[in-house]
């Protein structure tokens, strides 16, 4: 007498698989039939019976899923491209964006689902969400390279709308705010000097987190700008009479003013990202509660106060992009434009 299969036990089971059910219709025990070999026993564990076929194989259990596609694309060149930077806000992306579409397979995953995931499972974070929809592109797209589908779904959809930020301090608010970091005690005369630094070159914080004083000539900073992907680009900063103070002042101080990091930290290293976040919120929170300025302003604020203040005094907006309608769009924050009449 043959045994009864069991069709719910089987069900889910990878090809070649077989579950048999025992007397007593609640366990069952898997087996693997492999071609032209003995039957192997799996033991009475479904997904670990699932999982030990799939490495007889050679197989992941996330091959075919978004979640593997996540796990080549960490090894793919484009990865390797990236900015660190980059790489962990994309690998925060990452574990909001696997708890929805981990395990789907990239070709099930449609343009509504896209859309839902933006508007609906990330509606609290829009912002966010974009930047998760970014990272699921550059898998769809690693996808398609690889024939697992023919179209990348996350391109046929609308991304949130993101309204430019459109405050910037001006210079009655932040002069105060840089007199008075640069009178406490410590590393707030770093911080305070970095953020004077970003106020008068306009430069990312990333492109002088690291500068060192062989940089620093008699009459310019040489600056590896960021975010240029297809070419290397160096800026020389013409040294300005009130950015000559500054570093003037810092020299004086360098415990190496030959070698050492301009903007050092207590251990006479350069800032980590991380470290200088830390004590840059730190120094802000504090200069609210001090009544010292009024309203928060980002570091990255002082990159559209150098556009502002450069454009009120040339006229011209700075070269600081690839892109110079960037940064006429997220820079140039002026409240008020003049214009000559005829």
């Amino acid at each position: 007498m043959t045994r009864q299969k069991d069709r719910s036990s089987a069900s889910g089971l990878l090809p070649l698989m077989e579950a048999r059910l025992w007397k007593n219709g609640k366990t069952a025990t898997y087996r693997y039939h492999p071609i032209g070999d003995k039957p192997i026993n799996l033991g009475q564990e479904k997904q670990a019976a699932i999982r030990r076929v799939l490495d007889m194989n050679d197989e992941s259990p996330e091959r075919g899923t978004v979640e593997g596609l996540w796990t080549l694309y960490q090894d793919s060149p484009e990865w390797k491209r990236l900015a660190s930077n980059s790489q962990a806000d994309y690998r925060q992306c990452a574990k909001e964006l696997l708890k929805v579409f981990g395990k789907n397979n990239p070709a099930a995953i449609l343009p509504s689902h896209c859309a839902r995931y933006l508007r609906v499972e990330r509606a609290a974070a829009p912002i966010r969400a974009n930047r998760e929809m970014a990272l699921l592109s550059n898998l769809m797209n690693l996808a398609v390279e690889r024939g697992d589908i023919v179209a990348n779904p996350c391109k046929q959809t609308r991304r949130n709308f993101e309204a430019p930020r459109d405050y910037t301090p001006d210079p009655t608010a932040l002069a105060p705010f840089l007199e008075w970091a640069h009178a406490r005690p410590g590393q707030a005369k770093i911080i305070a000097s970095m953020a004077e630094f970003a106020s008068l070159t306009g430069s990312r914080r990333v492109e002088f987190l690291h500068l060192h004083w062989p940089q620093v000539g008699k009459d310019v900073v040489r600056l590896v700008r960021a975010k240029q992907r297809k070419r290397q680009v160096v800026e020389s900063l013409t040294i300005s009479p009130a950015l000559d103070a500054l570093l003037s002042k810092l020299r004086a101080t360098a415990s190496n003013p030959t070698l050492g990091a301009v903007f050092p930290n207590k251990h006479g290293n350069p800032y980590t990202d991380q470290g200088f976040k830390a004590v840059w919120g730190r120094l802000v929170n504090l200069a609210i509660e001090k009544k010292v300025i009024e309203r928060r302003f980002t570091f990255h604020d002082l990159r559209a106060y150098f556009v502002t203040q450069y454009k009120a005094e040339t006229g011209l907006l700075p070269d600081l992009h690839a892109n110079p309608g960037t940064t006429a769009r997220v820079y140039d924050r002026t409240k008020e434009v003049k214009r000559r009449s005829i």
